[in-house]
């Protein structure tokens, strides 16, 4: 058990991976570990209420450093008595510090030894956010955990991304070879990497001397793109400065499912054992489920949401593309036998007309609303993602003292691994979708 700003205490390990339950304490409650963090980038999670994001089963979220900076400012959010009280959130927050922004705003930023110059996507000043200034923002935002800024380089070599991530990393890789920030003719990946590893480390240096609330905890990054040689390095040099917990950063921005599991298998170990172990921006179910084996206690994703405003509705065996016109007479749930808001209303005090069970907002509806534009679909469909995750992750949470994985698997299907093709749904979309200035995957 741990202790300071938060404590985490590990009730049940599987004998047969490195899967562990447990529990992380902080100054606004506790959530239960593994956990799955939706995405309140600007201090609201998209198109859905608080009361019906803590009615999904999350415990947690997550707000943006650098998006909360630019609008409405962290001394705005300060003087209302901080970012839970300024949203309506009572329950624990985590703030990402910024750093992931260096790398999907590449086009339009430039990074040095000291820190990150951006263009600000609101009126195009120049923002500057260093180690001292991200962990001040994250102080006077008063979230539970806060964030190390790090360095987020491509994780792997621009010439052999996938075509749609091509742009995006050769971006991130332009005025970032060298150690100045100067424009280089030719790319080094692995310079590249140790330029990134080494700043990180610079910088969760000047992260924790900076930082000044003792009711925070602050997390370092572990760095190294797709190199596991790079990520020891970086393991042993991140975890060797004392902090409440340790996160792996630098993954599911353009890598394939099974590099994201090896990096993630080999990096969490490396990680102290009695600290809650974060993985960022992770994501879809199978790599979920492969880092919990692995041994991770925290995830967090935009995916309920995004995938939500756009009609792509999570299920155990797959997504459902809710505008597609076979549904358009559709009387079922959207998922039979969930229990959110949108599949069985009754349970939430809600029964519909002219069913004796209660009903359900039915996909025939939902699609209406969709092809309408009314903003109850997104709503709806976000709803149901969110609760998606939630029941994936207490599920995870059953069966990991257990070990019976097998049995989760008949559950959900959509959570096997590559290897089983017929078990995964057509055309969903993985985790090389570009990534957007928010989080990846947003």
């Amino acid at each position: 058990m741990t202790s300071g700003p938060i404590s985490f205490e590990i009730f049940h390990r599987d004998a047969g991976s490195r899967a562990r339950v447990g529990r992380v304490t902080t100054p606004h409650g506790a959530f239960d570990t593994p956990a799955f963090m939706p995405v309140g980038t600007r201090a609201s999670v998209k198109g859905v209420l608080p009361q019906h994001v803590a009615d999904s089963g999350a415990q947690i979220l997550l707000n943006n450093t650098y998006h909360l900076l630019l609008r409405p400012g962290p001394d705005l959010v300060a003087r209302r008595g901080g970012v839970h009280t300024f949203m309506g959130w009572p329950r624990p927050i985590l703030t990402d510090s910024g750093g992931y922004q260096a790398y999907s705003l590449a086009d339009t930023n430039q990074v040095d030894d000291d820190g990150v110059t951006f263009k600000s996507i609101v009126d195009g000043s120049d923002v500057r956010l260093t180690p001292e200034r991200a962990i001040q923002v994250q102080n006077a935002l008063g979230a539970d955990i806060i964030m190390a800024f790090d360095d987020c380089p491509p994780s792997i070599d621009p010439g052999v991304q996938p075509p749609e991530q091509e742009r995006l990393a050769r971006a991130a890789a332009r005025d970032r070879a060298s150690p100045t920030g100067k424009r280089s003719r030719t790319y080094d990946h692995g310079a590249r990497l140790d330029i990134a590893n080494e700043r990180t480390v610079r910088w969760l240096e000047r992260c924790k001397r900076a930082h000044a609330r003792s009711d925070q905890a602050l997390f370092g990054i572990v760095q190294g793109g797709t190199d596991l040689a790079r990520r020891s390095w970086s393991a042993e040099r991140i975890c060797a400065i004392d902090l409440p917990g340790y996160a792996i950063g630098g993954v599911a921005v353009g890598e394939s499912g099974d590099q994201i599991a090896r990096v993630v298998a080999h990096t969490a170990p490396l990680l102290p054992d009695p600290k809650p172990r974060y993985l960022m921006g992770v994501g879809y179910e199978r790599d979920i489920l492969a880092a919990v084996r692995a041994g991770i206690d925290m995830f967090d994703c935009v995916l309920p949401t995004r995938n939500g405003r756009n009609a792509n509705a999570f299920t155990r065996t797959g997504q459902v593309r809710l505008r597609n016109q076979r549904f358009a007479e559709d009387d079922s749930p959207i998922e039979p036998g969930c229990d959110c808001y949108a599949c069985a209303p009754a349970l939430h005090g809600w029964p519909l007309p002219g069913s004796t069970t209660g009903g359900c907002f039915t996909r025939a509806y939902i699609r209406h609303l969709f092809m309408a534009g009314e903003m109850l679909g997104p709503t709806l469909v976000s709803i149901h993602n969110l609760r998606h995750f939630q029941r994936f992750m207490a599920d995870i949470r059953a069966v990991a003292p257990t070990g019976a994985w097998d049995d989760l698997l008949v559950r959900w299907p959509v959570a096997a691994p590559p290897s089983a093709p017929a078990q995964d749904p057509p055309n969903i979309p993985r985790q090389t979708d570009p990534p957007s200035p928010e989080r990846p995957n947003e």
